[in-house]
């Protein structure tokens, strides 16, 4: 059955549930087709993909080689159980350890970030033996139960109506909010550790199963930790016997111009889950990357986690093809030489615009921070609520003139994919500056 533009825009208000959101009556734009940086709806109007859709499709829309590789695999099987061994899937697993620090052991599949934060959960769980965990406020880790409850900002709250017994939260290093007046990265990083160690204690560290974080927090504004956090983050856990978990969903595969964003600070962590850029959206595979000694624990252990589409065949080998893209495109490379560039433009918004109070940046991951004083720093709308709808108004004004993001709070997220040009940065964050000055005039 072929719809029309209205009847397809019809039965999306009528028959859908959408994240995240108050279900409106407001057509959405049909899209039609994508290509590269591109998206084009039924209307043939184009727009720049600034956000890489949820920051996953890092190599951008329709790369015949991913495509090609889903039929190939799709002609032979889609789908086999755990029972059997097949070529993709162990050979994706490969490729992942080879991509990600010495002491990783083995990998499990799942279909997504959230299962993947979920499994970690468990994992760790099993492997220490300890109940509690530890995760940020502005984190989002899943939708999921376990996941949910990891996740700090609002979104955890519907997963706390049965409780959330176990699940600890503690502060990002957030240095530009705090405002503390830091010198240094090293005193900024002594600050926070130094806050958490004593939470940890608090809490009884023989407690304490893991600690979560996102390497660079993503959704809640591409919070970069100050160096020396993680590495100390890495001390503290070895201190009590905990596990560091360093969810790499939105961050890994070259967003930060590293394959994992924690290998920019060079720590090891015990469990690492991904999704995303592993196949960019072009089929959903997620997983958990676990340490040597967790993967020879399960030798003698029950390992407790299964699903139907572990390890999806047809999945895995679009993320064997994708992670060849990334190689022979040299789009890790590329994200560091673009994520200079967006740095360069970014700070000069910041500089023109008195509504952007800080800008962050790492690889081709980036935030706009929009305020209505610089001095005070007081966002532009409050945490967790936005009565007059002030950023949706941003994003509708973006977007008819054909740019695509994300934004969350008071945060405007660029994350385009890897594959962009410089004349094509410079031309969509054009259309950002244009639009900003509507953001000035609420200041």
């Amino acid at each position: 059955m072929s719809l029309d533009e209205k009847t397809i825009q019809q039965y999306d208000v009528d028959c859908l549930l959408h994240s995240w959101s108050v279900q409106g009556k407001t057509p959405r734009p049909v899209i039609a087709r994508a290509e590269g940086i591109y998206l084009y709806d039924t209307g043939g109007k184009r727009y720049y993909d600034m956000s890489s859709q949820a920051m996953n499709v890092n190599i951008g829309h329709g790369n015949q080689k991913v495509i090609q590789a889903v039929k190939d695999q799709m002609d032979n099987f889609a789908s086999i159980g755990v029972g059997w061994a097949t070529s993709v899937r162990s050979e994706l697993a490969k490729k992942l350890l080879d991509i990600s620090s010495d002491n990783m052991g083995k990998v499990f599949f799942t279909l997504g970030g959230a299962e993947a934060n979920e499994n970690a959960l468990k994992i760790a769980r099993m492997y220490t033996g300890r109940a509690k965990v530890f995760s940020r406020y502005r984190a989002y880790h899943g939708g999921t139960s376990g996941a949910g409850h990891l996740t700090g900002e609002p979104r955890r709250f519907p997963n706390e109506i049965a409780g959330s017994a176990g699940f600890i939260k503690f502060f990002d290093p957030y240095v530009y909010r705090d405002n503390l007046g830091f010198d240094s990265d090293a005193e900024a990083s002594a600050y926070y550790l130094k806050a958490l160690r004593q939470q940890i204690i608090f809490e009884n560290p023989g407690n304490v199963a893991a600690v979560f974080v996102e390497t660079v927090t993503g959704s809640n504004g591409i919070i970069i930790p100050p160096d020396g956090y993680l590495q100390g983050l890495r001390t503290l856990c070895d201190e009590f016997g905990i596990l560091l978990v360093c969810d790499e969903v939105m961050a890994g595969f070259g967003r930060t111009g590293q394959y994992f964003a924690y290998q920019n600070w060079g720590i090891k962590p015990d469990l690492v889950t991904f999704a995303k850029g592993v196949t960019c959206g072009y089929l959903p595979v997620g997983g958990v990357i676990v340490d040597k000694k967790i993967a020879d624990y399960f030798d003698d252990h029950v390992f407790s986690c299964g699903l139907t589409y572990t390890g999806y065949a047809a999945g895995c080998a679009a993320g064997v093809a994708t992670l060849a893209v990334y190689e022979e495109e040299n789009l890790i490379q590329a994200a560091v030489a673009r994520g200079r560039l967006l740095g360069e433009i970014l700070e000069d918004l910041k500089a023109r615009h008195k509504s952007v109070g800080d800008v962050r940046y790492i690889g081709l991951f980036s935030a706009l921070e929009l305020v209505r004083d610089k001095q005070t720093r007081e966002p532009l709308v409050p945490y967790g609520s936005d009565p007059d709808r002030l950023m949706p108004k941003i994003n509708g004004a973006l977007r008819a003139k054909g740019f695509c993001c994300a934004t969350h709070n008071n945060n405007i997220i660029v994350a385009p994919p890897l594959i962009i040009t410089e004349e094509e940065l410079r031309a969509a964050m054009a259309i950002l500056d244009e639009v900003l000055f509507t953001a000035d005039q609420w200041v």
